[in-house]
């Protein structure tokens, strides 16, 4: 149920107007599925108006005798099996309650293009809805939560009429908000109840009045003129605020009881995985399974004042309201410099590998939030806030402690979280599946969401099924120790695109391992050569 919550519908997120800034039972757990159950199909949820065919069913233009197969001719094949990677083996999909699958109709052999040699299988995965060729999305509702007094959340929400589905929670990176998640509140709302939030302090969960202002004694002008937050005094309701991870731990606790009422699947991207793998940690029973989007493995720069409270002494300010004079003064000048249209514009082409992507709406809505009175103090208060009471690997340890399901999906090309950070979380939690997207940046699920969602939607089917349908990606065990290649294809904007998804096996990390397999792969492609 949702407490205090103010809700209005509305379109999707990226045209809400932001000028009115007004305020169980534990999941399963991946000893129980491991990797993936042994079985010889593989699941890709389709759509047949996509060009999917139902399993079985034979395009135009295929002979019966062109070696593809109905789903009791395939029993006991392998399609990893096949030396050649002629279109012998075919996908075929279970149904459920509220998706149709269909398998892919293309598989073929590409030689020499992972770093392992293997021949990598090309497969369609589903597009976005596309509202033009009558595939509505789901809709959004943006609304309001009221936390504390003065302490206003900002969240969006797809799919609550979905009542026995499971509920997925996503949390934002640092400079973005619930906005960001658009392509997977529409997608994902079709079968899930999913929610997206804004941390205090960001996005439109800024406060809605100053909380250090002006003296009474300033003239108009300059208050008129002035950003809250530097002021001399701070308002009651702010004395103790810090928009530190421990607080975004805090609020995403007490959003879940309070709004989401039972446990949930939790995505986070750069810092937002670092809460979402943070507050599992303090909060087991409240979560069913945990995604890690190329998240951030360190958040803050001063001790915690709990674990480490006599040397966060010697630190005269970390992050309260108001900002000293001296810390004011350096504000001003970064503040300037990183609220510039140039300066958005040129982070967001960093960010994206593809610069293909379209990023009008994400630079509007950053550039909205970036115009807020609080904007310049909250990042302030960010950026001088202490660290969590945990560190990334602690939270992690405690995560795998608790037998909670981790999944990691990260872009290859990201110029901040690269991939060896991604590989050390595999590295300390082996069972965890490990999917990595190529090309794609630091924000995979904006950049290539098809992608994301499609593994977001196998993984949580794997949980939620015991393990008895497989991961995605994964319908052999034979190669799941040095890792599987895909090409996933899908449409958009009436074209259509590829992208590289690799799956991490247990034994792909040292650098034994990863010297051996450079080498195979230059003798391979040596031989080809030659021959």
């Amino acid at each position: 149920m949702e407490l205090l919550s103010i809700c209005r519908a509305a379109s999707p997120c990226c045209h809400l107007d932001t000028s009115n800034w007004k305020p169980g039972e534990r999941g399963l757990n991946l000893n129980q599925s491991k990797l993936f159950v042994p079985r010889k199909t593989l699941f890709f949820p389709g759509d047949v108006s996509r060009g999917f065919r139902p399993a079985g069913v034979i395009s135009p233009g295929q002979q019966s005798g062109s070696g593809i197969q109905s789903i009791d001719q395939r029993e006991g094949s392998s399609l990893l099996g096949r030396c050649k990677g002629f279109p012998d083996d075919v996908k075929s999909y279970s149904s459920s309650e509220n998706c149709s699958y269909y398998v892919a109709d293309e598989i073929e052999d590409l030689r020499d293009v992972s770093e392992l040699g293997d021949i990598v299988t090309r497969v369609r995965i589903p597009a976005l809805p596309d509202e033009s060729k009558g595939k509505r999305g789901s809709p959004i509702s943006s609304c309001f939560w009221e936390w504390k007094p003065k302490y206003s959340v900002h969240y969006e929400k797809a799919g609550t009429e979905n009542v026995n589905a499971p509920a997925v929670l996503f949390l934002p990176g640092f400079g973005v908000g619930s906005f960001h998640y658009e392509k997977q509140l529409k997608d994902l709302g079709r079968e899930y109840r999913v929610w997206a939030l804004d941390f205090l302090g960001q996005g439109m969960s800024l406060p809605s009045e100053d909380p250090a202002p002006l003296p009474k004694s300033a003239n108009m002008s300059e208050v008129k003129e002035s950003v809250w937050g530097f002021g001399q005094e701070t308002v009651p309701w702010a004395a103790e605020l810090v928009y530190s991870i421990d607080l975004w731990r805090d609020q995403v606790r007490y959003f879940i009881e309070q709004v989401i009422g039972e446990p949930v699947y939790i995505v986070g991207n750069s810092l937002g995985g670092y809460v979402a793998l943070y507050f599992a940690a303090c909060n087991p029973q409240l979560i069913r399974g945990v995604t890690l989007l190329n998240a951030t493995p360190f958040w803050g720069f001063l001790p915690n004042p709990t674990r480490s409270p006599r040397l966060a002494k010697i630190f005269p300010w970390a992050g309260t309201f108001p900002l000293p004079s001296r810390v004011k003064k350096l504000v001003e000048v970064v503040w300037q410099k990183i609220s510039d249209p140039k300066s958005i514009h040129e982070i967001l082409k960093q960010v994206y590998a593809d610069h293909s992507t379209k990023v009008d709406k994400v630079f509007l809505r950053i550039l909205e939030t970036t115009q807020h009175p609080a904007a310049a103090a909250s990042f302030a208060s960010i950026m001088f806030a202490p660290k969590g009471e945990l560190s990334f690997e602690e939270a992690l340890s405690r995560c795998q402690l608790e037998n909670i399901p981790i999944c990691l999906i990260y872009g290859k090309e990201d110029p901040w979280v690269k991939p060896i950070w991604g590989q050390k979380v595999k590295q300390q939690v082996p069972e965890a599946p490990y999917y990595e997207i190529s090309p794609a940046g630091h924000c995979p699920h904006d950049e290539v969401p098809e992608v994301v969602n499609f593994l977001l939607r196998g993984w949580i089917r794997n949980l939620e099924a015991e393990g008895s349908i497989a991961l995605p990606l994964l319908d052999d065990p034979e190669p799941v120790d040095k890792g599987v290649s895909r090409d996933l294809e899908f449409v958009r904007d009436g074209s259509r695109k590829s992208v590289r998804v690799h799956f991490f096996g247990a034994n792909r990390y040292s650098i034994l391992d990863q010297m051996l397999s450079f080498t195979k792969s230059c003798i391979k492609k040596l031989r080809l050569t030659a021959g």
